[in-house]
């Protein structure tokens, strides 16, 4: 029950913000969702007055058409038995000429949606601008009304549309908005009401704070049995049946479901679902709003599983599937080129600072991952509440040893930047199973990876030797895919080593086998790159033999030595420099190491380091060198 009592405390602690919406970067519109409501996408739009009478009608474009709508605890989880919600529903439920149109319906959706609107008008609960819609529907015409205003269209013979044909568009013209924002036919179209009232701003009823609270009070009154609830530990009105759409609007997957009463789910062991647990309809209601609230706010979604993190006390939290440039890309300089590792590893303890001192000490932080096997399951596949204080020093610790040099992100104006830092763990994907692996093994991995970046917890064996094999084989690769590869696999082979303490700079004093075989590797391709020139795009012998290299680095070395002749001739005095250091590296190999002994994830750091850093002009190297060290002091835990 933890997750629903965090999620229960996070509604009650944003409640004021209840009701109000917001706008996603791709401007669709989200909110906190009251009690007895939930959320449906509209696509019709009709305006009455005061009195009941029709004003206009309209499509609904596709950003504005996220509604709160009152529902019921069987409406909000209906399926394909008619239940009517309260106010806004689909054309069958409120258009009582519906079947003049369409044809009979199933059942008596129609009937049923008026008895339950009149039981809300009869109520001492009763609203006004509901008595107006209830007086309009009464009426029977509202397809009518939408026909003549053109937001509806019917054929030759009087009935409804079921899709638009280019044969059509050649007689009537322009594409109607109606076929523009609804994926199925017409019928399926889904009503909400504004009711113009002089002297009063705001007309649209899913907007309007006395109208949910008005709904409220009515349905509380039906809520009558009690049960004691598991979260609360108090006797109150029960839930019977949950919530769903979690993840949007069109979804039917349910966290809590126990509707299979003829199959084996009690027998054995309970009467009922109650005996199991029961939860409250407050409970439920709470928890379910502010869990589809935090998804659309800050959750993310690959192939239908949802990755949210949130803070008790702050929202707003350092996303561990983030990369490290996320946490510090406000910073007005960006270039990690004339940065030492201490200035970033400042920069990130900067970042996460300002997530520490904002004075709640005593919040936890809640990482859930929800995932749906069918259509009506839905699971939490993971789930972890943490110190916030112990869940920003492990990032920390994450984003510093998990750490190298990165040049693939881009800036606002579509530049490539460079940056040191842990990668996200979707280019970690990238890295492992290339840009084309698909979105379930992308989530797995992400899945896989949350204890190694939130508990300390190792990277996952095979998820670190798929990475240095594809960064073994650059041939098979494009020049820019193989440098994100490479850079991100530094980065989590250097977390596996992380007792070895290496950093992009050229560590000279390392003697360690595999960080030698991968400096000489690094001074034959530069010498070989040189001597070719800038016009020659051909990749070097120490490239094309760098797969071989890595599982037999003894024998292949005297092939890229033997190769290697006819540049260092071609260079001249020019390959000296490459020469007397090829020289230097291999002295400090001992004799029992020149051996075709398989290399490890730590050849490529040799690489990358002794490549970087003799493609770092002298200049460079110099301003570096004569900076001061900065050392930045983490603050009290």
């Amino acid at each position: 029950m933890t997750w629903l009592a965090k999620l229960y405390q996070t509604f009650e602690d944003h409640s004021h913000v209840m009701g109000q919406f917001e706008k996603k970067a791709n401007d669709r519109e989200y909110a906190l969702i009251p009690v007895s409501h939930t959320t449906q996408s509209a696509h019709i739009e009709v305006h009455l007055d005061q009195n009941g009478n029709f004003v206009s009608g309209k499509v609904v474009n596709k950003s504005e058409g996220s509604t709160i709508i009152p529902c019921t605890e069987a409406s909000s989880s209906r399926t394909s038995t008619p239940v009517p919600h309260a106010l806004f529903d689909k054309l069958v439920y409120v258009a009582g000429d519906y079947s003049h149109y369409c044809g009979e319906a199933k059942g008596t959706p129609h009937p049923d949606y008026m008895n339950q609107l009149r039981d809300w008008c009869e109520s001492s609960a009763a609203h006004p601008k509901v008595k107006s819609v209830y007086s309009y529907l009464s009426k029977g015409t509202l397809m009518a009304d939408l026909i003549r205003e053109k937001v509806l269209w019917v054929d030759e013979q009087g009935k409804l549309l079921d899709k638009w044909t280019p044969k059509m568009e050649e007689q009537y013209g322009e594409k109607p908005d109606i076929f523009k924002v609804i994926a199925s036919d017409q019928s399926a179209a889904f009503v909400r009401f504004a009711v113009q009232v002089p002297g009063e701003s705001e007309a649209r009823l899913w907007r309007d704070s006395s109208v949910q609270q008005s709904f409220i009070e009515f349905y509380e009154m039906n809520l009558a049995e009690l049960d004691l609830c598991y979260v609360l530990g108090e006797r109150l009105p029960y839930a019977d049946k949950h919530a769903s759409r979690i993840r949007n609007s069109g979804d039917k997957s349910k966290l809590i479901s126990a509707n299979d009463t003829s199959g084996f789910t009690f027998r054995g062991r309970f009467r009922s679902s109650r005996d199991a647990a029961t939860i409250s309809y407050e409970v439920s209601q709470k928890a379910h709003n502010a869990l589809k609230w935090l998804v659309e706010r800050q959750g993310f979604t690959v192939d239908g599983r949802v990755f949210l993190v949130w803070g008790t006390g702050r929202l707003d939290l350092p996303d561990p599937f983030h990369d490290t440039f996320a946490l510090y890309q406000d910073e007005e300089d960006h270039a990690a080129g004339d940065l030492t590792h201490k200035e970033f590893a400042g920069r990130i303890r900067r970042a996460i600072n300002g997530y520490r001192y904002d004075g709640d000490y005593q919040s936890e932080v809640i990482i859930m991952i929800l995932d749906a096997a069918t259509p009506g399951r839905m699971s939490i596949v993971y789930f972890r509440d943490l110190n916030k204080e112990l869940f920003l020093n492990r990032l920390q610790n994450w984003h510093e040893s998990c750490s190298w040099l990165h040049r693939y992100r881009k800036d606002a104006d579509n530049r490539y930047i460079s940056f040191i830092g842990a990668p996200a763990t979707r280019d970690i994907a990238f890295a492992a199973y290339g840009p084309r692996a698909s979105d379930k093994i992308i989530k797995d991995l992400m899945e896989r990876m949350l204890p190694s970046i939130v508990d300390g917890r190792k990277i996952p064996v095979d998820i670190v030797r798929s990475a240095v094999q594809r960064a073994s084989n650059p041939v098979g690769m494009e020049d820019w895919e193989w440098e994100k590869t490479l850079s991100i696999t530094c980065a989590l082979v250097n977390k596996t080593y992380e007792k070895e303490g290496l950093e992009v700079s050229l560590d000279i004093h390392n003697t360690n086998r595999d960080y030698l075989f991968g400096r000489m590797l690094a001074i034959a391709d530069v010498l070989e790159r040189r001597a070719l020139g800038r016009d020659e795009r051909r990749a070097t012998n120490a490239i094309r033999y760098m797969n071989a290299f890595a599982q037999r680095p003894g024998r292949t070395w005297s092939i890229i030595q033997t190769n290697l002749q006819p540049y260092q001739a071609r260079m001249g005095t020019d390959a000296r420099y490459y020469n007397s250091l090829l020289d230097e590296v291999g002295a400090q190999l001992k004799p029992e190491d020149y051996t075709d002994k398989p290399l490890s994830g730590l050849y490529l750091l040799g690489f990358y380091s002794q490549r970087n850093d003799l493609y770092t002009s002298k200049k460079d190297k110099e301003a570096v060198a004569a900076e001061p060290d900065h050392d930045y002091e983490q603050g009290d835990n």
